[in-house]
């Protein structure tokens, strides 16, 4: 036997299987799995995000040579479908294999650190890599490019904007933007009226100087390996067999070989890229014996250009697919390649680079998907599909019944799909595709259609028709019969009118239909033929203008696509102090303490540990019903399977299974009643997750449900489930005022929750010390004393045998903090019991499932106004959905009544406030908390009380807003001249009036695509409400050499705090910032820290970071008085001789805070940051998609600690609003049970979905003694100025209204989906479907 496994190249990891005995290939049973588990196993660079493909997080760079064409092949993959079976003769490259600290750092892992890139980090290697690999295939790549290949990665901290400029700067552009929106060029002076900014002493534009960077030279990159070239050439290899106990692989390498594997086994699916029967088998738990997986059989990859059109290989992938289509469209005349410009629509949209690099065509046209882009049209172009068995050769059409997969179409068993023939179109022949989804690109369609029409001469009279939609049943659909009755018709205005009609009769959707948005579906579906309809006209007018009428002016902008495709970014920001010493990092943009490491893959995360001696793995069994009596719980099943440890139930936490927060407790594990899905019933622990994951899908379960269900807001109310007590802030006299108005008016709005989607899920690993009950919890956690305290508690030991340490966080918000105390503690429990390491981490989809989210909310209001927009009397109610268990959820009720006023001062204002007790998982701490929820009840009080006064929403802010010196509801005062400030700084630097009345003319002129502006305001108050939740404490220690070890209680999750923290201990003792080290934090070394939330971490350590090092300096003011020029090590050096200590601990009692709630008053704030936020949005009214034109965003910040992070955390905060308001949705069944669990049914925004435009600028530096420097603490703020897309989309909508003539007022929910806004722009569309009688169907889903 020749072993030749793992060639390595450097760092980079290069596969070569090949086990060779008796002319059969055999490997060992570890290497039948996915590639990211033999990573995550060996190194720390590739992570692990969602397991199916979504994120990008496992990005890793595949290479291969094709021995045919003499060519290396580069794409991107993701790890976590990739089988390691599938890489026989491929070179795999990690973040690792490209550059690192202890070597030398590629330019791309630089680029992407200094230009501030990265904050949590957990995303970056896959960035690296995504443009790594750009850049191997195209060194100076376009800015179309660059979007494309970074299309497939998510980020949930950064807002894509750094990440962007770090890696324009490797294309060969200019400055320029190449958008030339409204046909100016961006470095036009005045672009959109937006004048440039000014250079001077107190502002700065640029965060990096390119100057500094590496440059790249594509010469010295990793060679691919010569032996993988030799092995590919020889042309003797055979079938490879790769088996299991549970599983055999077979990569046949000829045809021959192919075929004879699929008659011997005809059931096995063939898989190319495994991007469908790989998530499958992990979500769906479809497992299949045998694989079989071709290996490079040329015939399965033919690309033959022929007289009647092209045919392509059913294993070309769907990149390749794009590239062929591209080159031939250029080549060939248009009429010819009607169909192959469709394709590349959709190719453009489908998915992400690395899907669309590892799918084959053959893949995606087999696993007819009911929402599958390209079928539809392969299914309208007459395309039909070449097959081949051990029997011959046939062909079959690629029609709805093959679609169907009805029996006489389909490919028999024993047959394979060799390639599929796409025919040219044919002159008067017009195909086009649609499609709408949740998000413009990497987002499943919710409907889509291929199209095409044949007139056959000119004449106007439709010869042929075909129609098929995706997305609206179980298979795609074709309407045959409704084309059938259309042949023969002239195109025109009556054709398209009955066409409509056959049309939705023909396809129709229950009102039951799975995925729900049975209304918008129904209308995409005439939508969609009304777009095709006015494409074919106008097209007809081109080929023929003299007998065919030309498209209404005001029609033609219909047909434009609203995706955005190359960005750019304006920024002004303060400049340090002049007068302040050379070396003192304070006020510049230093970049964060980790970002190398974060871009070359050593920032280590709690997953990334590595395995302890005797780990064994927990999963969790959780409840599938929302609330029910546990009947039996039966174990024996699972506890039998091989591998298994033990199994937790809430039996063996007998008197220590409660725990209490606030007034309320939970069990822990619950042992007799259930109150939502999710929630925790059983821990099993065994030697490896896989034998932990299997054994806990066999705990069987019984359940008797119970009612009443409770899951909405509106089911609480009517209930009467509440968590007591109710809150109420009131100012002023309500009633009487209301006496006095002109006007009163009642409205309410519903706000969806939202799904944190940190990047890293919840992880930790618990070792027992062996020794005096002491045991180490790695975890991540926002609150390490929180996980210490319920630790401690449940296993009866005191917290200082409990030590829970944090190097950093993966990504948080609010979401890291009760659920993960319950979880370590559990696991803990598991470590103590068998005195065994035991690491948990969640899935992507159990994450979702169990730990809740932002609460959901309702708002109610009744406001009294003057006709002049002056709000006199404001009576609100405001609802939170808190789920089965209070948690955060009076906080976040009581934080949202105090702030609920944002920027304006209402004379006389009653709001009462409840959070909701409800069957759902209980909802948690999320930035901003319950402030983004407030703010937009207030805000859309406002825009309605404009409506009614016919006033601009601005102008009725403007007259309502704060005056300078003043008092809040809870009287405290208050002084907004920054506020002010900013409202005016946005109002000119966005040239809102200028680009108001651009707008209007921009509306006047189009009926089917409507542009909205909306400025807001923001004064977002920061404070934690109580002295105690703000204290902070710090250790420094100062070494005799002379370097400095800095810990504190705060948590780096993104926000840069360890980097804050050098910067202050730099400051402070007046020395560089090489000298100074952060190990991470742990209550071994700081004890009882508060939870790191609310904006304040840098505020509250800072402070406690600074009182250490000014205990220190006082101490050793003496011996640097007497030597004022030595170093540091002297210094130490001379104290320690001297017996002086060198370590000092920092103490911040926390802010003056407090709040009365009898009365209603208090000072629960120490400080309050002002922003205003203008965006500029382009909806198409007959799809419901938006397009974000520009933001401009002017903040406060007081006086910036390291501008590059502010900025940061301001533009993050903002795209992560912005998708709350717009794109985010969380589903429910009626059942209680939660259909988003991952990137594929949840949409963060991506790349695609940020502003065109984006700039942002800061106020000149302003004074706050209290505060660290006089800085403000911005991690929350910015995300309530993503609710300015949300209005901004709102006044497109209010556009497209009244030129309809429809009545308002107009209120619309929250998220502004492509549904909601498409259903809310009403048009003869929206009133010719039928609709279905509430109560005479269940729905699919229940809006929370």
């Amino acid at each position: 036997m020749n072993t030749n496994f793992l060639v390595t190249h450097g760092t980079s990891v290069m596969f070569k299987i090949c086990f060779i005995c008796d002319g059969v290939i055999d490997i060992k049973v570890q290497q039948l799995g996915l590639l990211v588990s033999f990573l995550l196993f060996r190194l720390t660079g590739t992570k692990y995000g969602c397991g199916g493909g979504g994120c990008g997080a496992c990005t890793v760079m595949i290479s291969r040579y094709n021995p045919t064409t003499k060519k290396i092949r580069h794409y991107p993959a993701n790890a976590c479908l990739t089988p390691i079976c599938s890489l026989y003769g491929a070179a795999v490259t990690t973040v690792e294999g490209i550059g690192s600290t202890r070597t030398s750092i590629h330019p791309v892992q630089e680029r992407i650190a200094k230009c501030h890139g990265t904050q949590c980090g957990f995303c970056t290697p896959g960035m690296v890599m995504s443009m790594y690999t750009l850049l191997r295939n195209h060194p100076e790549p376009t800015l179309s490019q660059l979007n494309d290949a970074l299309g497939g990665n998510l980020c949930r901290c950064t807002g894509y904007r750094p990440i962007i400029d770090a890696c324009k700067t490797f294309c060969k552009t200019s400055g320029c933007c190449q958008s030339k929106e409204n046909g100016v060029c961006c470095l036009d002076q005045g672009i959109n009226g937006f004048p440039e900014f000014e250079e001077g002493n107190e502002t700065s534009l640029k965060l990096f100087s390119e100057e500094e960077f590496l440059p790249l030279d594509p010469t010295q990159e990793l060679i691919f390996p010569p032996e993988l070239m030799t092995m590919a050439e020889k042309k003797t290899q055979k079938t490879r067999i790769f088996g299991s106990d549970r599983m055999t692989w077979i990569s046949p390498v000829t045809l021959k070989e192919l075929l004879e594997a699929k008659v011997k086994y005809p059931q096995a699916p063939v898989v190319m890229g495994n991007t469908s029967v790989g998530p499958d088998m992990k979500f769906k738990g479809i497992f299949h014996p045998v694989i079989i997986s071709p290996d490079r059989i040329e015939e399965l990859s033919i690309v033959n250009y022929t007289e009647n059109g092209l045919t392509l290989g059913a294993a070309v992938s769907l990149a390749q697919v794009k590239d062929i289509l591209a080159n031939v469209t250029r080549k060939l005349p248009e009429e010819k390649t009607q169909m192959y410009h469709a394709l590349l629509k959709h190719l453009g949209t489908l998915a992400g680079p690395q899907i669309r690099n590892m799918a084959s065509l053959g893949g995606h046209i087999l696993s007819r998907h009911p929402d599958s882009d390209l079928n539809p049209l392969l299914a309208v172009g007459n395309c039909t599909l070449n097959l081949v068995s051990k029997e011959g050769k046939r062909q079959i059409p690629l029609n709805e019944q093959f679609l169907r997969k009805c029996p006489s179409a389909d490919l028999k068993p024993e047959e394979i799909l060799i390639s599929v023939n796409i025919p040219y179109s044919r002159k008067w022949e017009i195909v086009s595709a649609f499609r709408q989804a949740q998000r413009q690109q990497n987002a499943l369609a919710i409907v889509n259609s291929g199209m095409r029409v044949c007139f056959g001469k000119g004449d106007g009279i439709i010869r042929e028709l075909s129609i098929a939609y995706g997305g609206v049943g179980p298979a795609t659909i074709l309407a045959k019969n409704s084309c059938q009755k259309l042949i023969g018709r002239p195109w025109n205005e009556e054709m398209l009118a009955a066409a409509c009609r056959l049309i939705l009769d023909e396809v129709s959707l229950p009102g039951s239909a799975p995925g729900g948005r049975v209304e918008f579906k129904r209308t995409l579906i005439i939508s969609f033929l009304f777009k095709f309809y006015l494409e074919v006209s106008q097209i007809l007018k081109e080929m023929d203008p003299v007998h065919y009428p030309s498209l209404a002016g005001k029609y033609e902008s219909a047909l434009e696509d609203l995706h955005s495709r190359h960005y750019w970014s304006t920024l002004k920001y303060q400049n340090a102090d002049l007068k302040q010493l050379s070396q003192d990092p304070i006020g510049h943009p230093i970049m964060h303490l980790s970002g190398v490491k974060h871009a070359t893959g050593e920032a280590i995360y709690c997953d990334d540990m590595p395995v302890v001696d005797q780990e064994l793995f927990l999963t969790f069994v959780t409840s599938s019903r929302a609330r029910a009596k546990i009947v039996s719980i039966d174990l024996s099943e699972a506890l039998s399977l091989p591998g298994v440890v033990d199994i937790l139930t809430g039996e063996h936490l007998p008197d220590i299974n409660t725990f209490h927060f606030l007034t309320d407790s939970e069990k822990i594990l619950p042992t007799d009643e259930v109150s939502c899905v999710g929630q925790l019933l059983c821990a099993v622990i065994a030697d490896s997750e896989v034998q932990a994951k299997r054994a806990a899908q066999r705990v069987k379960i019984v359940y008797r449900d119970l009612e009443p269900l409770i899951l909405t807001i509106e089911d609480a109310i009517q209930s009467k489930s509440f968590f007591e007590p109710e809150r109420k802030l009131e100012y002023g006299n309500v009633d009487e005022a209301f006496k006095m108005v002109d006007q009163i008016l009642e409205g309410e709005i519903h706000m969806g929750g939202q799904e944190h989607f940190y990047m890293e899920t919840q992880s930790m690993l618990v070792v027992p010390k062996g020794e005096d009950q002491e045991i180490d919890v790695y975890v991540s956690t926002q609150f390490p004393k929180y996980v210490q305290d319920i630790t401690a508690s449940v296993l009866k030991v005191s917290a200082n045998k409990v030590m829970c340490h944090v190097k950093r966080v993966g990504g948080a918000f609010g979401g890291k903090v009760t659920k993960t105390s319950i979880l370590a503690a559990i696991t803990a429990f598991a470590a103590n019991k068998h005195g065994r390491p035991v690491r948990c981490v969640l899935e992507r989809g159990e994450d979702m499932l169990i730990t809740g989210g932002r609460h959901p909310y309702l708002g109610k209001y009744k406001a009294g106004f003057m006709n002049d927009g002056r709000i006199l009397a404001l009576d609100m109610e405001h609802y939170c959905n808190g789920g089965a268990f209070l948690d955060e959820s009076l906080f976040v009720i009581e934080m949202g009544l105090l702030k609920l006023e944002n920027a304006y001062k209402f004379p006389n204002l009653r709001c009462r406030g409840w959070a909701c007790r409800t069957n759902l998982p209980s909802n948690t701490a999320f930035r901003g908390f319950g402030f983004p929820q407030a703010g937009l009840i207030t805000e859309a009080c406002i825009t309605e009380v404009a409506a009614r006064c016919g006033l601009p929403p601005e102008k009725v802010r403007t007259i309502n807003m704060y005056k300078e010196i003043d008092q809040t509801p809870y009287k405290q005062e208050i002084n907004t001249k920054n506020l002010i400030e900013c409202w005016k700084e946005c109002m000119a630097t966005s040239s809102y009036t200028l680009r108001k009345t651009a707008v209007e003319k921009f509306n006047s002129e189009n009926y089917w695509k409507k542009k909205g502006l909306a400025v807001v305001p923001l004064k977002f108050p920061v404070g934690l409400g109580s002295v105690a939740a703000g204290q902070a404490a710090a250790l420094v220690h100062i070494y005799l050499d002379g370097s400095v070890l800095v810990t504190h209680g705060g948590i780096e999750m993104g926000q840069g705090v360890h980097t804050k923290m050098i910067q202050v201990v730099s400051r402070e003792l007046r020395m560089p910032l090489s000298n100074i080290h952060l190990r991470g934090t742990s209550t071994e070394t700081v004890p009882n820290t508060n939870t790191s939330g609310g904006s304040v971490v840098a505020d509250l350590n800072g402070l406690a970071v600074k009182d250490a090092c000014q205990t220190l300096l006082k101490r050793l003011e003496p011996i640097i008085s007497k030597n004022p020029r030595g170093t540091w090590k002297d210094w130490a050096q001379t104290a320690f001789n001297e017996s002086i200590s060198l370590s000092a601990t920092g103490y911040f009692r926390g802010y003056e805070s407090n709040i009365n709630w009898e009365t209603g008053e208090g000072h629960p704030f120490e400080y309050f940051v002002y922003g205003a936020s203008c965006s500029e949005v382009e909806i198409d009214c007959l799809t419901g998609a938006h397009k974000n034109i520009r933001t401009d965003i002017v903040m406060d910040v007081g006086c910036s600690i390291n501008p590059a992070l502010d900025v940061g955390q301001i533009e993050g905060a903002f795209i992560q609003g912005m998708g709350l308001y717009t794109i985010e949705e969380l589903n429910y069944s009626p059942q209680g049970v939660l259909y988003t669990r991952g990137p594929n049914q949840y949409k963060i925004p991506a790349i695609c979905d940020i502003p065109t435009e984006l700039h942002i600028s800061f106020l000149p530096p302003s004074e706050n003694s209290n505060t660290l420097y006089s800085s403000k603490g911005l991690g929350e703020s910015g995300i309530f100025l993503g609710c300015s897309v949300f209005f901004a989309i709102h006044d497109a909508i209010s556009a497209a209204r009244r030129e309809r003539g429809l009545p308002g007022p107009l209120r619309l929910n929250s998220p502004l989906t492509p549904e909601k806004i498409r259903m809310a722009c009403e048009d003869k569309f929206t009133k010719m479907i039928p609709r279905d009688e509430p109560g005479s169907y269940v729905p699919w889903s229940v809006p929370i």
